[in-house]
């Protein structure tokens, strides 16, 4: 009886191949600039997070003695004290975290809106299409800073931890528009593909393909609108408290922090640089941040 011979040499290992998510992490590693404002902002979070827990002074703290007080070291006011006698490194971090909360709600709430009514226009097509775009036409014709101006002061909350709640919901009942068309559109060029006709096929229901196969194709523009809208939001909520219809005391944010220090920017200079150069910070560290992303993200690029 003759051996069989058996061929001991190893299968070659299969290729694992490489998701989008995976080629565009790659993709924004290799920018320098992204990845640096990619830390600034991580250490900024940070701050915002832990720093009213580490700082040795309270933010709504009053110092009688030391009103209006240039920076020193004495008692730990490195940068100086609010004409209130309150610590600004305190009201600073507070202000930054609470700009960034203000960013990162209305961002969601503009997300949550967008996304759906784009996604359910788009998806829809024929005249529901055309009604809801021509709804959110009126809508841009309606000035923003109108918009919410009419609601804030119609809307009238003693309570300041309310009144920053209203401010996520102003600003991010504004902000979906945009995200509205963009979605629709991607949705549009989604709707007749091969894994929604399979879907359609198998017998789910329009609202089932919507949320489970075109939404999660559409992340990629979504990812990207939400880096770049939080600056915006950003900068909408500093007009708004600039103005007096945001932040209200005794809390504070960057804006508010800023129209303080502009009103006292001869005396007290440092109430001034210090929230305006913190601002500029973010939101740089923010845009190169979101410019990074939409270039990984971008398809041409991969």
């Amino acid at each position: 009886m003759s051996d069989i011979l058996i061929d001991d040499t190893p299968l070659p290992k299969a290729i694992k191949g490489r998701s989008l998510w995976e080629d565009a992490r790659r993709r924004l590693m290799r920018n320098p600039a992204a990845v640096a404002s990619l830390y600034v902002v991580a250490i900024l979070v940070l701050i915002a997070i832990f720093g009213p827990f580490l700082w040795v002074h309270k933010y709504d703290t009053i110092f009688r003695d030391s009103v209006a007080a240039a920076p020193t070291w004495d008692n730990m006011h490195i940068l100086g004290t609010d004409t209130e006698g309150r610590d600004m490194v305190a009201r600073l971090i507070l202000g930054l975290g609470i700009s960034l909360l203000v960013g990162l709600a209305a961002t969601l709430v503009a997300l949550t809106i967008g996304v759906t009514y784009g996604a359910v226009a788009g998806f829809l097509g024929g005249w529901v299409d055309d009604a809801m775009m021509r709804f959110v036409d009126v809508l841009y014709s309606i000035p923003f800073v109108f918009f919410v101006i009419v609601l804030m002061t119609v809307v009238t909350v003693p309570d300041p931890g309310l009144k920053l709640i209203l401010v996520f919901c102003a600003i991010g009942a504004v902000e979906w528009l945009t995200m509205s068309r963009i979605v629709r559109g991607q949705t549009i060029a989604l709707r007749k593909k091969e894994f929604v006709e399979a879907a359609r096929a198998s017998g789910a229901r329009p609202m089932q393909i919507v949320f489970r196969h075109i939404v999660p194709n559409v992340l990629g523009p979504v990812v990207v609108f939400a880096t770049l809208n939080v600056p915006v939001i950003i900068l909408a909520e500093s007009f708004l408290s600039f103005i007096g219809l945001g932040v209200q005391e005794p809390l504070t944010s960057l804006g508010r922090l800023i129209s303080d220090g502009s009103r006292q920017m001869i005396n007290a200079p440092w109430m001034l640089v210090a929230p305006a150069a913190t601002m500029l910070i973010t939101l740089l560290a923010l845009n190169f941040l979101g410019d990074g992303l939409r270039d990984a993200l971008d398809p041409k690029e991969r």
